[in-house]
């Protein structure tokens, strides 16, 4: 039998960190108090709002010293796990009920929560298209709210993708795509007329009959953003020989109420506020009916009170 030990904690584990690792943990928790209502944050946003509120070093050495630092902290129960996101797996369980008491309690839920398409009425529908998949729940925290698909477009470079994305815009009276991705050769390209994504995808909605071309717009990240919020920037990787000028800068690097900010106002600026508003007066108008008749006959055979 093998003897090997390996010297990488498991589980949880006690962790007494040195002098600079705790400047560095206190910096980090300072960061999640400040943006708790943003929560849970990626590495790469800790590590961008370190860079630019606490001159932490803008490099790969010092992002993997703090994702080791976060790896401890957490095991060791410094750092909350809920307050960082890690969005490199995906999980698919089948789905079951515990008992038909539950499906009725899911049934009243639904009600309560009913919701009808809050992009009905509007002139344009809105889509973002988000580069990295990281950045896709906080966009969609604040899109859900009006309807707007969010769509994680950084394999948007295939056939099968674009065909896909057509589908749904062709289906569409008009529509705006909002990118939002990196300053640098690949995230500026993406939608753009150098790139043949924007062009494939509108000469696919062509050919399946849509009534108007979608818009792809650039949100972020913009170079008035980056001179703004005075964004850290790098070179671009000297192996990217795709036209670019000026300095790189990754989304992570907005601090998350700025992007809050960003795409809300993209938004506002864009929908008809009185379409949307009829749209959650018809809502509630609905959730009331059924908060007096639909919920109270769900509970009696649930045999709730």
């Amino acid at each position: 039998m093998s003897t090997a030990r390996t010297t990488r904690v498991r589980g949880f584990a006690a962790w007494q960190p040195h002098a600079k690792s705790r400047t560095l943990l206190d910096a980090v928790n300072a960061i999640l108090a400040e943006y708790a209502t943003y929560l849970p944050l990626t590495n790469r946003q800790l590590f961008y709002r370190l860079v630019g509120a606490h001159g932490y070093e803008k490099s790969e050495r010092a992002y993997k010293r703090l994702c080791e630092l976060l790896n401890r902290a957490r095991r060791g129960g410094m750092v909350d796990f809920a307050a960082i996101r890690d969005d490199g797996i995906t999980r698919r369980a089948p789905h079951c009920w515990d008992d038909p008491s539950e499906l009725i309690a899911t049934f009243i839920s639904e009600a309560e929560g009913f919701r009808l398409d809050r992009q009905f009425g509007q002139p344009c529908r809105l889509m973002f298209a988000i580069e990295a998949t990281g950045m896709v729940p906080l966009v969609e925290g604040i899109a859900g709210a009006y309807g707007i698909t969010v769509l994680s477009c950084g394999g948007f470079d295939s056939t099968t993708a674009k065909h896909d994305l057509a589908q749904i815009l062709a289906r569409l009276p008009a529509a705006e795509v909002l990118h939002i991705g990196d300053h640098d050769p690949s995230g500026v390209h993406v939608f753009s007329s150098i790139s043949s994504i924007a062009e494939d995808v509108v000469a696919f909605t062509g050919r399946l009959g849509a009534n108007a071309a979608p818009v792809f717009t650039r949100l972020a990240v913009t170079p008035e953003q980056i001179a703004t919020l005075g964004l850290p920037t790098a070179p671009p990787k000297e192996s990217d020989r795709r036209a670019f000028e000026g300095e790189t800068t990754q989304v992570e690097a907005i601090p998350p109420d700025a992007l809050v900010e960003i795409i809300t106002d993209a938004i506002t600026d864009r929908i008809d506020q009185a379409a949307y508003d009829a749209v959650l007066a018809e809502e509630n108008s609905a959730k009331a009916q059924f908060r007096r008749s639909l919920i109270p006959a769900l509970r009696r055979i649930r045999g709730a009170p």
